[in-house]
């Protein structure tokens, strides 16, 4: 593959010391336009994309106002953070139903991801679009965040996987991993230096309770673990030279609430040796993440990782003396030249947004840049 760059000028490259998972409140004209659309369709998808596009360019602003050396979409466009990107693959359908996935006391809206045919990515998957008009709304360094390849298999309930040929797992994998290639390619032909592929599931299958759902499934979650990270590494290892990969790994994320809890260790030396990812996004502003002794497997060098001691569930400014003191915890474990500093999540996992305000969201972003700033003497340090 060739590695000559045709990215945006930018005079940042990353990793960053100040970073964020992604996806942002919409606002209000994007919900009234969306529901305009959708359900009394009273607009047309060119008014729709109108709307979505001034949004997009304000919460773009908003980032680099706050000094964020790297800018997102905001997954504006998006009603969830991973079936938008999953429903548009060859093969894979997404199915409305009774009932909505579980989390900590309330369901998810009831979309449920089908495998219907051979697994493939389009040449003319919307979200290669989507980055290029972020890409040229931002003098920044523009980054977009897609599902990672296990969410295809964690997401999908084994009697919605219909082709007989992916009855055997690793032939799934197999597909998954080429597709997710496949998309990598796509991205940097479109532009794209800075690619997050969101594996959440490797900190779900940390979770006892999430564990013995999959044994009770026939399948051994250690074993997954090392699948997922397989598929990771096949689908980004000839990647070109000049591109980044960034990884978040939370425990769910709708309207505040959660889905997974249990700390990283079962999954640590997969997700930091095997999956050859550059920069870990971790959620870390709960009693529910554990302890930070996962951190010393990550390998000396270039790889850095971005514990989430900010939240985006609650409004609640955190204290910068107490972040402070994080990072010294944290840096016992890691070094600190490989750390830097993000949210625990995005702001808006699906289209209805966590409960805060976008005052509250301004703020959080704010205390990243200034935790960056304050710790190693500037979000590029």
């Amino acid at each position: 593959m060739s590695t000559v760059s045709n990215a945006p000028s930018t005079k940042l490259r990353p990793p960053f010391r100040a970073d964020h998972v992604g996806s942002l409140l919409r606002p209000q004209s994007v919900k009234d336009a969306r529901r305009r659309h959708y359900e009394e369709k009273a607009i047309d998808a060119e008014e729709l994309k109108a709307v979505e596009d001034e949004a997009i360019r304000s919460v773009v602003r908003m980032q680099e106002n706050a000094g964020l050396p790297v800018v997102t979409d905001g997954e504006i466009r998006r009603s969830f953070w991973h079936y938008d990107f999953m429903g548009e693959l060859q093969g894979l359908d997404l199915e409305e139903r009774d009932e909505g996935v579980q989390f900590h006391g309330v369901k998810l809206r009831p979309i449920f991801p089908t495998i219907t045919g051979k697994l493939d990515f389009p040449d003319d998957h919307p979200m290669l679009e989507h980055y290029r008009f972020l890409a040229g709304a931002t003098d920044v360094m523009p980054k977009i965040s897609i599902p990672g390849p296990s969410c295809c298999h964690f997401r999908v309930a084994k009697s919605d996987i219909h082709p007989k040929e992916y009855q055997d797992a690793e032939a799934l994998f197999a597909d998954l991993a080429a597709t997710y290639a496949k998309a990598v390619r796509a991205f940097y032909d479109a532009g794209c230096r800075y690619l997050q592929m969101d594996d959440i599931f490797f900190a779900y299958l940390c979770d006892p309770k999430h564990r013995a759902a999959k044994a009770e499934e026939g399948q051994d979650p250690d074993w997954l673990i090392d699948r997922y990270a397989w598929m990771m590494h096949e689908a980004i290892k000839d990647r070109p030279d000049d591109m980044v990969i960034g990884m978040h790994m939370c425990r769910g994320n709708f309207v505040s609430t959660y889905a997974a809890e249990g700390a990283y260790d079962p999954a640590a030396d997969a997700i930091f040796n095997k999956t050859g990812v550059d920069i870990y996004f971790m959620e870390y502003d709960s009693e529910r993440a554990g302890g930070l002794e996962p951190l010393r497997l990550l390998p000396k060098g270039k790889k850095r990782v971005l514990p989430g001691f900010i939240t985006t569930k609650v409004g609640d400014l955190e204290d910068l003396e107490d972040l402070k003191r994080k990072f010294d915890a944290a840096s016992q474990f890691a070094d600190i030249d490989q750390l830097g500093i993000a949210p625990q999540c995005g702001f808006a996992s699906t289209e209805e947004g966590n409960k805060i305000t976008e005052d509250d969201q301004k703020r959080k972003l704010d205390l990243v840049v200034k935790t960056a700033e304050t710790i190693w003497g500037g979000v590029d340090k």
